[in-house]
């Protein structure tokens, strides 16, 4: 199973970002498809956060249009939420003490905790730090 990280459901949701197309129809291709995929919770908790941030990305309309697009996204049949479990803390431990991880970059440590939890497969991302939990196997959405 793939998951996505949040920078690519910003950029899938903002059709003037960047690398929209590449995020576009990395989202589309997993939603379409009977395989299992996840986003991690907190992800979607995160885009939320930033997508409806108006110093961000300052526009009116856009709780409401974020809110759709979970929404669209959710509808997905072959999508699955990726929550904390029981061995949470235990396997996020171990990820913060390997890895010598604190302040800002425990939430990096949280995802790929959820991600090694619930055995997903590569993490979908354009963020390089999550080259500091190297059993979690990580590709870019333009590769």
């Amino acid at each position: 199973m793939r998951a996505v990280d949040t920078n690519v459901l910003v950029y899938a949701f903002f059709s003037d970002s960047p690398f929209h197309d590449a995020a576009r129809a990395t989202i589309t291709d997993l939603a379409q498809s009977p395989v299992a995929w996840a986003i991690p919770l907190p992800c979607v908790h995160e885009f939320y956060a930033v997508a409806t941030n108006p110093k961000i990305f300052p526009g009116r309309g856009l709780p409401a249009r974020a809110r759709t697009q979970i929404d669209a996204w959710l509808s997905s049949p072959s999508l699955q939420l990726l929550s904390e479990t029981a061995n949470h803390w235990e396997v996020l431990r171990r990820l913060v003490e390997s890895g010598r991880i604190a302040g800002p970059a425990v939430h990096d440590a949280r995802i790929a905790a959820l991600c090694l939890t619930h055995g997903v497969s590569e993490l979908l991302t354009l963020d390089r730090d999550f080259g500091r939990f190297p059993d979690l196997k990580v590709r870019s959405i333009l590769s």
